[in-house]
This record gives structure tokens, C-alpha cells and sequence, in this order.
């Protein structure tokens, strides 16, 4: 066995290591998935929260992607630049010009329609292999700002993704376009209550946070929160508690806390995090970042405001997951 993969090209020197080596299926132990994926079907995976993505390595020289139905979703492969692929379903070929010979990595990120990953086609005789993957992870816990509402490709255009890949980290977006600190009786989606859920919008257990660990999170709440009749005692209480879901889900991580860009509840966000007392979180004064050409509308970051969230924020998260 050993001797056949070394004809493969894969650095493998023990039997173990070739157990390791995967199909391309839903469960295939050598598919990363970054982000709170629903694994709970062997034929289907979905990512229930924006920003989700999944990685593998694999050998021989083409790779396909089954997708259920019309789904958008992003491929790069090698590290090359993310080919965007509109519409498609079946059977789609991610490399129609065959690649050389040997070890290949992929990242799949959808964007919308059906995004359930169904698997992937490799060639005769190919596997998959574990992929090299990030050490540190960040998570961004938002609304549609963090979701990149407006920009030109959403989640990988928002601030999350570009300093994820900028840290050289893996990254997460536990966010949702409208949604709100504060649990209130109008039904609108409250990040404080949904933090835990492995799907936002469904009946769903609680996220199995063994899954994975953030190194750093970043909460960027309360521009919902205005015109929702929601006292600046109870913004801060709700905020505290949201602080202390995520220590006890991540409890080694930095925690930053942003004024929102607006400005909306600022005064209380630092309030919490003062009242919250933990040594690793931070509250982040983001006053005076965004220009009014980096808006696209009176709220929403364009893709050059994203960037310039990207340049403040990234240094300062950078200098605590160095520390």
C-alpha cells in the first residue's frame, strides 16, 4: 500500500496514513468544513450561516462537485483565484482543463440558491488527502453588515472573510442580514438567542462547539437594535449575556466588541463589556473608520469600506492572537 501512494506523488510513509485517504464523499473525513455545516445526512452537507466553506486535497488531474440543484457558489483551486460558477447543478467539471498530475487543494464557498454539497467526482484511481489547513480560526458575529450585504460578492467581499484571509486564518460568520441584539416580541432574529443554533432559521438542536474552536470573536450588534423600543438597560444586559455565551463556548478566546459603525449603542457595548470583566475582551472604538465613500448606502460598508474595516481591525486582532 505504502509504495502505491508514493507512485501517487503523496508524502505518506506510514499504513496509517493511508487509511487516511478519502472518496470525495459527504462524510469523507479528508473534506474540511469551515462554519456551522449540517453533516446530519451522509449525502448532503449544508452551511446554515453565511460565509461557509469547505476545503480538501486530493490527487489525479480533474475534480467535479455534485450540486443538487441551480446553486452560486465560488471554486478555487491550487490556491488560484475563485472561479464563480452561476446557476449551475448536476455534475459540475471545476477543472475542464485538466490539471498536471499530481497532489491539487480545493475551497468550495456558496453563495445562494441550493447550497447543499453532495459530494465530490475524482478521477479513477484518485483520492482525496488531508488538506493544509489554518492553526487559528476567527469568528464574526453579526448582521448584514457582516454578512456583506451590498457588496459585490457578500460574505467574501465583507470584513470577516478579508481579514481571515489576510491573518491567514480560517474564518466564520455567524450572521444574518437584519438581525438584531435583542430578543423582542416583533419575531426578528436576536443573535443573542441564536448564537448557539446550528441553523438560525429551523428547529435545530444547539451547535456542537466541539467542533471547532475560534481563537477570536467579533460581535458587531446594535444597528438593528434602533426603532425595536430597546432601552440602553436592556441593550447592555442582552450584550453581557451574549458575551458570556460566547466565553463559554470559546473559553480561551479573544473577544472584540465594535462600536457599531453607526454609532448605535456604543455607549452600552463598552458599558458590557466593562460589567463583563474578563481579561480577553476588549471593546473596539470604531469611530471616525468609515469615510462616506466607503458606504454604499447610510449603513451598509461597499467594498472599498470593507477594506478599510479590514486595515483597522486586522492589525488589532493580529496582535492579540500573536501576544
Amino acid at each position: 500500500m505504502t509504495a502505491s501512494l508514493c507512485a501517487l506523488g503523496l508524502s505518506i510513509s506510514t499504513t496509517a496514513r493511508a487509511a487516511a485517504l478519502g472518496n470525495g464523499s459527504v462524510t469523507d473525513p479528508n473534506i474540511a468544513y469551515t462554519g456551522r455545516w449540517d453533516l446530519g445526512s451522509a449525502t448532503a452537507a449544508v452551511p446554515n450561516w453565511t460565509g461557509g466553506y469547505l476545503q480538501t486535497a486530493f490527487t489525479g488531474t480533474t475534480v467535479k462537485i455534485k450540486a443538487r440543484e441551480a446553486v452560486n457558489f465560488y471554486a478555487g483551486v491550487d490556491g488560484g483565484a475563485d472561479v464563480f460558477y452561476a446557476g449551475v447543478r448536476g455534475t459540475v467539471n471545476l477543472t475542464p482543463t485538466p490539471l498536471p498530475q499530481g497532489n491539487h487543494t480545493l475551497r468550495v464557498s456558496y453563495r445562494s440558491g441550493d447550497t447543499v454539497f453532495q459530494g465530490l467526482v475524482l478521477d479513477s484511481g484518485a483520492t482525496t488527502f488531508t488538506p493544509p489547513t489554518p492553526k487559528k480560526l476567527i469568528e464574526f458575529v453579526g448582521d448584514s453588515i457582516t454578512v456583506g450585504t451590498t457588496t459585490s460578492q457578500n460574505a467574501r467581499t465583507a470584513y470577516g472573510w478579508l481579514i481571515g484571509e489576510r491573518l491567514g486564518a480560517d474564518h466564520t460568520q455567524i450572521a444574518q442580514g437584519g438581525a438584531a441584539l435583542v430578543d423582542t416580541a416583533d419575531d426578528r432574529m436576536s443573535l443573542e438567542q441564536q448564537f448557539t443554533k446550528l441553523n438560525p432559521n429551523a428547529a435545530t438542536p444547539d451547535w456542537d462547539f466541539s467542533r471547532y474552536q475560534a481563537h477570536a470573536v467579533v460581535i458587531n450588534l446594535g444597528t438593528n437594535d434602533v426603532g425595536r423600543g430597546v432601552s440602553s438597560a436592556q441593550f447592555q444586559a442582552s450584550y453581557t449575556s451574549l458575551l458570556r455565551k460566547v466565553r463559554t463556548a470559546y473559553p480561551n478566546a479573544w473577544i472584540f466588541a465594535l462600536r457599531t459603525f453607526s454609532g448605535r449603542f456604543g455607549t452600552e457595548t463598552k458599558a458590557a463589556v466593562t460589567a463583563f470583566g474578563d481579561a480577553r475582551s476588549s471593546s473596539i472604538d470604531t469611530t471616525g473608520w468609515l469615510a462616506p465613500d466607503d458606504l454604499s448606502d447610510s449603513v451598509h460598508p461597499n467594498d472599498k469600506g470593507h477594506r478599510t474595516i479590514t486595515g483597522r481591525l486586522a492589525p488589532v486582532i493580529s496582535a492579540k492572537l500573536q501576544a
